[in-house]
């Protein structure tokens, strides 16, 4: 599949562009703001979105999800859990920022198992709660996309609306760790890490 790397916003968080290499179709994953430089970039390698999925409902992640929908016209995926904080700026926090309208409501509420197909390419939704309740990792061959749940060497925040510190090392520990070493975790801010790397080298995840 082909990955493209983008960070967005003030926090520099990750956007995902992931395609299929026959096809050309992709799929935006937290398109946290800055919609027109995604939009080059999908443009620039002649991809064609046919949809935006959050990772999870903070404003960092779906700021541009209002303007991208309007430039690219697909429709906006996330956890059934999560919905909400799609239009709750409290929730989102996009209040804090002075940006009550980050995102237009879910056209498709995602939940455990469900599969995202675009052209030969397909991510497999998991659950992965904890950073907030319907958080969702996006797993395909030997790569997982983790929003913030899992970091390289550390972890997602737990002191947020709807956080829970044990709920999110029992989503890392029950569903990503049972992932080979070698799968590519792409997370929602800093460096790619690797399964197999967090497993053995994560303090948050070595601790008894």
């Amino acid at each position: 599949m082909i990955i493209k790397t983008i960070q967005v916003g003030m926090i520099g968080t990750n956007c995902y562009v992931v395609a299929c290499p026959e096809t050309k179709e992709a799929v935006v994953i937290d398109p946290g703001d800055e919609a027109k430089k995604i939009l080059n970039l999908i443009q620039k390698n002649d991809l064609k979105a046919i949809a935006i999925i959050n990772t999870h409902g903070h404003w960092d992640h779906v700021g541009a999800n209002n303007e991208l929908k309007e430039l690219i016209k697909v429709p906006v995926l996330i956890h059934e859990q999560d919905a909400q904080y799609l239009t709750d700026g409290k929730l989102n926090l996009g209040s804090l920022m002075g940006h009550e309208t980050a995102s237009p409501a879910a056209d498709k509420l995602l939940k455990e198992g469900d599969l995202i197909q675009f052209g030969k390419v397909s991510l497999k939704v998991i659950h992965t709660p904890g950073h907030t309740p319907g958080g969702i990792s996006l797993i395909g061959e030997k790569v997982a996309f983790v929003g913030d749940t899992l970091f390289a060497r550390s972890i997602g925040r737990t002191d947020l609306p709807g956080g829970n510190f044990a709920t999110l090392i029992a989503s890392i520990k029950d569903k990503l760790l049972l992932l080979d070493d070698d799968f590519v975790a792409y997370p929602g801010h800093g460096p790619s890490t690797t399964i197999g790397k967090e497993r053995n080298e994560n303090p948050f995840l070595l601790e008894d």
